[in-house]
């Protein structure tokens, strides 16, 4: 029989579809002194009544609003001015990374909320996704610090390895992460992009490890086992290594979460949510679709490239000739009066094929933010 740990009595799990909105706003009435909250995306409306009520009540309500997201800023501007009006307190992310996606609470600076989906409907009623509540204090302690940090817009120093933050120390402790797989590591994740992430798992399973992925891998030719769910939009990043350690958090394997965003997870060690993780985990892999990229011996081409492809093909073929606009501008440099040979066929072709990666990769992105993030005008029910 299993003893519970000293860590294992301090933390909870999250699920979703399931838990909903309820254990937050709990949370959040529970307060008798504060509540920092982290906010990339929200429309929960108990959530904000929660939090309303809160400030009434004499909790200091500190909220930590992103500067930006992708076609969602004039909610957050309107959350923004009605938590000012009732009374609470607001900061606004800085602009100095690409994004700060991360979704953070913290009660009484005891009680530490760390979550992989946004305070959304999509997220919380329509998407698998996981979080955790801990009161370890090692952990609430480096949460306040960072919180901290980033309303004050100061420089944040990671001091603990189990507090995973992007781009301070994400890719250092993700790796060792993967690398310290000796069996089995099971993965949720939207999108694996990074390469040097895909390479460590790519020799995990070489060397034996059983690996499975829930999401998706960009890499053509892969030999990863990818399934993607049929029913539930995934909004997870987790990992679960040897059936003894987890890791939930807001950063997918991508170079951009890794390396240019504000993202946060923890690592844990809690046998009994690692087992449930598991359990959850097989029971998704079970019901899952195997991809066609699979089979083959490569992902599937995921419904946002596929979108991507047909924009930047229609993109491409209105591309009006570029030879001569090329040779105009080479002109200017070189003088009005020398001869310019251009192969106009073979520049139209590279710099088509140019465009088109681009376009493919920039829709791309908006498509799977649009899907991933719950950017569709959903509210609450």
């Amino acid at each position: 029989m299993l003893r519970p740990s000293a860590e294992e009595l301090c933390v909870r799990l999250l699920v979703q579809p399931g838990d909903g909105a309820r254990l937050l706003a709990r949370g959040i009435d529970n307060a008798k002194k504060s509540v920092e909250i982290v906010v990339f995306r929200f429309d929960r409306r108990e959530i904000e009544r929660a939090l309303k009520d809160a400030v009434s009540r004499g909790v200091f309500v500190h909220a930590l609003i992103a500067h930006t997201n992708r076609g969602g800023e004039e909610r957050l501007r309107q959350l923004e001015l009605r938590l000012l009006a009732a009374g609470g307190t607001v900061a606004r992310t800085a602009d100095d990374l690409l994004r700060y996606h991360y979704k953070m609470m913290i009660i009484d600076r005891s009680i530490l909320y760390v979550l992989a989906f946004n305070f959304t409907y999509l997220d919380m009623e329509h998407s698998r996704s996981f979080g955790l509540i801990t009161r370890n204090r090692r952990i609430v302690q480096e949460a306040v610090k960072l919180f901290e940090a980033d309303t004050r817009r100061q420089l944040y120093t990671p001091g603990l390895s189990r507090f995973v933050v992007s781009p301070a120390n994400s890719r250092s402790q993700l790796s060792s992460f993967i690398k310290g797989a000796k069996r089995q590591l099971l993965v949720y994740d939207l999108r694996i992009s990074d390469r040097p992430m895909i390479r460590l798992l790519e020799e995990r399973l070489k060397a034996g490890v059983d690996i499975r992925i829930i999401g998706r891998v960009t890499r053509r030719g892969t030999k990863l086992p990818v399934r993607m769910l049929p029913h539930l939009h995934l909004h997870a990043r987790v990992m679960v290594r040897d059936g003894r350690h987890g890791f939930i958090g807001s950063q997918s394997l991508r170079k951009v979460e890794l390396d240019a965003r504000r993202e946060v997870g923890m690592i844990f060690h809690d046998l009994k949510l690692v087992i449930r993780l598991a359990r959850i985990f097989e029971e998704d892999w079970a019901v899952a679709e195997t991809t066609e990229g699979e089979a083959a011996g490569g992902p599937l081409e995921a419904p946002a490239t596929m979108t991507a492809k047909r924009v930047a093909k229609a993109i491409v073929k209105e591309l009006p000739p570029v030879a001569p606009v090329l040779e105009q501008a080479v002109k200017k440099v070189v003088g009005e009066e020398a001869e310019v040979d251009l192969d106009a066929d073979k520049i139209q072709a590279t710099v088509k094929e140019a465009v088109k990666e681009a376009v493919k990769e920039a829709v791309k992105d908006v498509v799977e933010e649009v899907i991933s993030q719950g950017d569709t005008g959903t509210s609450d029910k």
